[in-house]
């Protein structure tokens, strides 16, 4: 399995654009996914440096409904004129960064025919599944970090039930794509318990103080608990992400703009 990473915030090399969002290309034995699409179109000219064609991907999977990892969706649906589209049924919902900055998807895009809404669970083929967790007991308290969802003209906290998870599963590897983790890393850990995981964690907003040290050193020491690899990305944060190496060492690694791996 192959991943390649067509948008992140930071460059793995300068020929390649970055910007805060996410876009990850997966090739399996069996498929060709594209993984959210970033804040806009420059994923795509990324997957032209890296070789890839867009247009030959069977599918389209959005992990949430926020700006930064479904704001090229347009340009996708442009290059590839087949492949359907998995967003949750709450993906297209009215989500801000506190009370003024709309944060949601184009909301134009919800009567296109390629959009395919799923529930808490969808098996799109033998060994790839979508997953929700929405109704899961959390171990761990979810921190909405100030985002908000807009209902009937009035702002709630957002509860994220329209983040989902894709698992991808052959060899007998199981490996978890997440884009934020909005939910919690150590809940979806929990409930998931791959052997490969790769997403942010959404520390970001984490000061590296005393009491941010304690979160971090919790996380770090409950995630290496886990006989899982981790490779993170975005909404981590370059120094929380650096703060969690010193602690899990080859457990963790990252994942930035332009980069390709080889899984197994």
């Amino acid at each position: 399995m192959e991943i390649y990473a067509l948008m992140e915030n930071t460059p793995y090399q300068m020929d390649f654009a970055a910007e805060h969002g996410l876009s990850l290309y997966m090739e399996t034995e069996r498929h060709r996914i594209l993984f959210d699409t970033g804040q806009s179109a420059a994923f795509a000219d990324n997957a032209q440096l890296l070789g890839v064609d867009l247009g030959d991907a069977d599918m389209l999977v959005l992990s949430h409904g926020h700006y930064d990892h479904g704001g090229g969706i347009r340009r996708f649906l442009e290059v590839n004129d087949h492949a359907p589209v998995y967003v949750s049924g709450y993906a297209f919902g009215a989500y801000y960064h506190g009370m003024k900055k709309y944060i949601g998807i184009d909301p134009s895009l919800e009567s296109s025919s390629r959009m395919i809404k799923v529930k808490d669970f969808l098996e799109i083929d033998a060994g790839l599944t979508l997953h929700s967790c929405n109704g899961r007991s959390c171990s761990c308290p979810m921190d909405d970090a100030g985002l908000k969802e807009k209902k009937d003209g009035v702002f709630l906290p957002d509860q994220f039930l329209h983040e989902q998870y894709l698992v991808i599963e052959e060899h007998g590897i199981k490996t978890v794509i997440s884009g934020c983790s909005h939910k919690g890393i150590l809940n979806i850990m929990e409930w998931l318990q791959p052997d490969i995981l790769i997403g942010g964690f959404h520390f970001m907003n984490q000061e590296i103080s005393e009491a941010g040290n304690e979160v971090l050193n919790h996380a770090a020491e409950t995630l290496l608990k886990y006989d899982t690899v981790y490779y993170t990305c975005h909404c981590t944060g370059e120094a929380q992400y650096r703060y969690l190496k010193d602690k899990m060492g080859d457990k963790l690694h990252y994942l930035a703009s332009g980069q390709k791996i080889k899984l197994y």
